[in-house]
């Protein structure tokens, strides 16, 4: 027999409501039903204001009868019953065409809940055939009436076809026949904690009696929800590291290579690098994230942990995004090894690019072991590529590719390989948390000695129109003291609606430009006749280029044969030229803060100090504005993603479209919630550390497979 949050909709509801419910609110289940919480609440007594209803939205509010009108219709038989409702400040219509009945209970003074969708006749706002539900008045003494009015009334998330009292009806349905439930959080947490019962906080968030009511209700499903993610997060990791790999011990190679680099590592490179090498040598596979901000060293300390499985004839593959950022890797790996260590490792490309027969003698190098370095792109999944011994999998910005790419790679190897994760997008200590609370994160905060700093500005045309000018002249005087610079468009050709070229996973923005974006082919054709770049050579860069060319491209650019090059978010990630000292991104304001840190990234590596100008047509105040504003303010990327979360307010943090759509959070808000999901964790860390199995809390096991359906768990365990 199911559990009782596991039963069907259709079983308690009737088929027919579950249907509607499964269709509208994705809801199948008693427990998807009950944790549908309600967005607000609202009281019989007070009226929601009518001003500016959206058009065309489906909205529920509480309003009063002001006037019913019964007339016939001109064109045809029959009539409209129309009812005007009012809060006082605003009016709207409601419409309900051969209906004259409703007149009866839709007199006026008589208040209560309505929902439609807005629209509008003659100029004005109406909801034609909206779904209703009056409040009972009835005779009670002062003390009652006064009770009933301020009793709070759950407002729903709901759709078109199922409307919130709908839900609240049905959820009262399921209450009364629910049965006792077992708690998933501990008794003795409970009472530290001091918070009531799981069925308890169920009847005190749908059924509130006061405003204190449904406070209390969600502050402790919200700590359910954090405590039961993190017994889920905590119990994969312990399940990975239950897993045997093949210890890799460094040695010759790693000091000849540690012995012959020409600087000195920094602190937090020692440090990571000291914790990768006692992973690489431990029984069980590692599985590390490693963040940092742009131009810190990742990819040095990346290369430490190659060279250490590489002791023992291990192989490490390189899985980049883009063909560019896996072409750059490899010269990068080549250099550093230098001639001798890069013989005798023999680092190679494989892409989808690939000429047949080098492609051909990649795959023979990773398969007979002799490539102890793999790099490549989603070539690399392949079911053709094969190693010998795949030691060692390093994903360069992970949030690019999907888990089961990833998941792909790893399955290449005969024993776990172990797993080092690259990200340049500094993720705050909650997300950390719960997104990658399975993984030991690590994080390179310090820069190499040498780096010059970054000057940032906006530029507002919508303030300032005539300072684009002044854009190009300022491009002009740093080529002038032989520097280069980097032009980002949002798009390649004209038409285009959002950011082209984006991996998934890069948090551009979805809304529709209000102008033209600017594009790589305008652009670069309208600086090729401005007079003041005359003579500047000037190349475009972008995703719709062979791989040949792109690599072509960079190369010259790195060899300092182009000046300016106008490109897309191709060059977002890794591309590293000392030389490059100015970046312009055209519509900034088209681009996530991640992403225009990551851009502003690409300047100021080597030992010219580097200009960022941050162009934007959005107005001020806006928050488009906003965003550009904060990035231009600060250089701390681990600030930045805190801003970046708060003005994106999180949704789903495990991602829906990799891990199912039951994944999302509830209540909970990584970007609020930070000090409440570390106390959950620290106290699931103690229920786990005694009892590994949770054989003695079988509740908060059942809730761990409730809340993390196969899909999810499967996501999880490839993370």
């Amino acid at each position: 027999m199911d559990a009782p949050l596991d039963q069907s909709l259709a079983g308690v509801l009737g088929g027919r409501t579950a249907a509607a419910f499964k269709k509208g609110l994705g809801l199948e289940t008693v427990g998807d039903l009950l944790a549908h919480y309600p967005r607000r609440y609202a009281r019989r007594g007070e009226l929601t204001s009518l001003s500016g209803l959206p058009l065309d939205e489906n909205v529920t509010i509480v309003a009063e009868v002001l006037e019913v009108r019964d007339r016939p219709m001109r064109q045809r038989r029959g009539s409209i019953l129309e009812v005007r409702i009012g809060d006082g400040r605003g009016t709207l219509t409601l419409t309900f065409f051969n209906q004259a009945w409703r007149a009866k209970e839709l007199h006026p003074g008589a208040r209560g809940i309505f929902a439609g969708k807005v629209g509008e006749y003659r100029g004005s706002r109406q909801l034609a055939h909206p779904d209703y539900e009056l409040f009972e008045g009835g005779d009670r003494d002062e003390a009652a009436a006064k009770r009933w009015a301020e009793l709070p009334i759950p407002i729903y998330p709901a759709t078109a076809s199922v409307a919130s009292w709908q839900v609240q009806r049905s959820v009262e349905v399921v209450l009364d026949t629910l049965p006792p439930l077992d708690d998933p959080v501990p008794a003795e947490v409970r009472k530290a904690k001091r918070h009531p019962s799981f069925r308890e906080a169920l009847e005190l968030v749908h059924r509130p009696k006061t405003d204190a009511d449904f406070g209390r209700g969600r502050a402790s499903l919200r700590f359910q929800e954090a405590f039961v993610l993190q017994a889920a997060l905590l119990e994969q990791r312990e399940l990975l590291r239950s897993t045997p790999a093949t210890p890799r011990i460094p040695g010759a190679l790693l000091e000849e290579f540690d012995a012959d680099l020409p600087f000195q590592l920094t602190g937090d490179q020692r440090t990571v690098g000291e914790a990768i090498l006692q992973d690489l040598a431990g029984p069980a596979p590692m599985n590390r994230l490693v963040q940092g901000e742009v131009g810190s060293g990742k990819t040095l300390v990346a290369l430490r942990a190659m060279l250490a499985v590489a002791q023992s004839g291990g192989q490490a593959a390189l899985l980049a995004p883009t063909e560019v950022l896996a072409a750059q890797h490899l010269r990068s790996i080549v250099k550093t090894l230098g001639p001798d260590l890069a013989a005798r490792l023999r680092p190679t490309l494989l892409t989808g690019q690939l000429a047949t027969a080098e492609r051909k003698k990649a795959l023979l190098g990773a398969a007979s072991g002799s490539a102890r370095i793999v790099v490549g792109t989603h070539a690399l999944l392949g079911e053709k590529v094969s190693f010998a011994d795949l030691a060692l999998v390093v994903v360069d910005e992970q949030h690019r590719f999907g888990v089961d790419q990833r998941e792909a790679l790893r399955l290449k190897g005969g024993t776990p390989p172990h797993v080092l994760v690259l990200t340049a997008t500094p993720i705050p200590r909650t997300v950390a948390m719960t997104v990658f609370g399975d993984l030991d994160v690590s994080t390179i905060a310090e820069l190499p000695a040498g780096r010059q700093g970054i000057t940032s500005h906006v530029v507002p045309l919508a303030d300032r129109p005539g300072w684009i000018g002044r854009v190009w002249e300022r491009i002009a005087e740093e080529v002038g003291k032989g520097r280069q610079a980097f032009i980002v468009c949002p798009a390649i050709e004209p038409g285009a609606t959002t950011v082209e070229d984006s991996e998934p996973g890069d948090d551009a923005e979805a809304e529709a430009p209000t102008h033209p974006l600017a594009t790589v082919t305008e652009i670069a054709a309208s600086l090729a006749t401005n007079p003041v770049l005359e003579g500047l050579r000037i190349q475009q860069l972008h995703g719709r280029m062979t791989g040949e060319q792109k690599d072509a491209i960079m190369r010259s650019f790195a060899a300092g044969d182009i000046d300016v090059l106008v490109a897309t978010t191709v060059i977002e990630v890794g591309v590293d030229v000392p030389n490059a000292s100015t970046m312009v991104v055209l519509d900034a304001d088209r681009f996530g803060v991640s992403q225009l840190h990551q851009l502003r990234g690409r300047v100021g590596r080597g030992g010219v100090p580097g200009l960022c100008l941050f162009v934007t047509r959005a107005e001020e105040g806006t928050l488009a504005r906003e965003r550009v504003e904060a990035v231009a303010a600060t250089l701390d990327g681990f600030e930045l993603a805190q801003v970046d979360l708060e003005l994106r307010q999180e949704g789903d943090v495990l991602g829906s479209t990799q891990s199912g759509g039951r994944s999302s959070l509830k209540l909970l808000r990584v970007a609020k919630d930070g000090e409440l999901i570390a106390e959950a964790r620290e106290m699931v860390a103690a229920i786990l550390a005694d009892d590994p199995s949770l054989g003695r809390h079988p509740a908060l096991r059942d809730a761990i497979a409730r809340r993390l359906d196969a899909t999810t768990r499967d996501f999880l365990a490839k993370s």
